[in-house]
């Protein structure tokens, strides 16, 4: 079988926010940052406290009957459990108590208090873990989005998908694989709307997925203490090796008001980017009155004009410096 080209994630020591703005994050590629620090949540968060901080205090996760959830099909239900039970389920390759079967997994996403308005915030939905947590201070303070609680079981694998702001994934305890795909590679990753239909990247169906070997493949191992930067756009894929506990930071590094203010995940598309798909949709539509021959032609040539309006920004952008000591625009 045809194997993608796999290319090892960089890593950075002793980064503080000058190194890290002056260095890393003009690159716009994923960076593993080491030694950078993240508080005492890196020796207090075992089971035991966990369970003890966050008590009784119910939590909606994920479970599924095999470790390799797929949010387009939905091979998982949601529940609610205490977050001590939760965790010390997620914590366990057997589950004497368990919702669908005995070895089922687990997973959670922190969630706002109003789920439908308000982006998750550590230090709102778990006051008492987050006094553990230092936030990397990388991004001005009013950029900051949210930050997200991820616990995952042993095992467990999330689906390949994008968000539309930067983020540092902090792993707090156990160690996870990240796979990640440029932006750049795309078309090779069978998108339905910000996540990719190749489910098993490993072992790809390439009958179905015959692109997919030409999409390029950052790969790291996440230890304990690791921050993982991840760049808006970039897709990503994360197999939890043990029982983990990690935070996202997310923040806004394009103006406020470019993103869907009713979004409280981050992973809406961008106003701006909406509505060209919603004229691209219209566009199609009317493309659909023509014979299809001339469908072909006019796509192709919609296809061409796309394709040379955006490298020649994209270009125009990669040749913009970064101003020091602040995020720009990047788009």
């Amino acid at each position: 079988m045809e194997l993608q080209e796999k290319v090892p994630v960089s890593i950075f020591t002793e980064v503080d926010k000058d190194v890290f703005l002056r260095d890393i994050y003009p690159e716009r590629r994923p960076a593993v940052l080491r030694g950078v620090s993240l508080g005492p949540c890196l020796e207090k968060w075992t089971v035991e406290y966990l369970g003890q901080k966050g008590a009784d205090k119910e939590v909606k996760i994920h479970v599924s009957t095999v470790p390799q959830m797929d949010f387009l099909h939905k091979n998982f239900v949601y529940r609610t459990l205490p977050f001590s039970e939760f965790v010390k389920r997620a914590s366990e390759q057997k589950h004497p108590d368990f919702f669908l079967c005995e070895d089922e997994s687990y997973y959670l996403r922190s969630l706002g208090e109003d789920v439908r308005k308000e982006p998750a915030d550590l230090s709102k939905q778990f006051p008492d873990l987050a006094e553990d947590f230092h936030v990397p201070q990388f991004f001005a303070p009013d950029q900051f989005f949210s930050s997200v609680f991820r616990i995952s079981s042993c095992g467990l694998q999330l689906w390949t998908h994008y968000d539309v702001m930067d983020n540092l994934l902090a792993q707090v305890t156990g160690m996870k694989r990240v796979v990640l795909y440029s932006p750049q590679d795309a078309l090779h990753l069978y998108l339905s709307g910000d996540k990719s239909e190749v489910l098993d990247i490993d072992s790809p169906d390439l009958k179905r997925f015959p692109e997919f070997v030409k999409a390029k493949r950052y790969e790291c191992v996440l230890q304990p203490g690791d921050l993982l930067f991840i760049p808006a756009l970039w897709f990503h894929n994360t197999v939890a090796l043990q029982f983990g506990v990690g935070v996202n930071v997310f923040w806004r590094h394009l103006a406020a008001d470019s993103y869907d203010k009713k979004d409280p995940y981050g992973n809406k598309d961008p106003v701006a980017a909406a509505r060209a798909l919603q004229a691209l949709d219209r566009a199609l539509h009317a493309l659909d009155e023509l014979p299809a021959d001339y469908r072909d032609f006019y796509g192709r040539h919609m296809i061409q004009r796309i394709q040379k309006r955006t490298s020649a920004a994209t270009q125009e952008d990669s040749d913009c410096a970064l101003p020091s000591g602040q995020f720009t625009k990047h788009g």
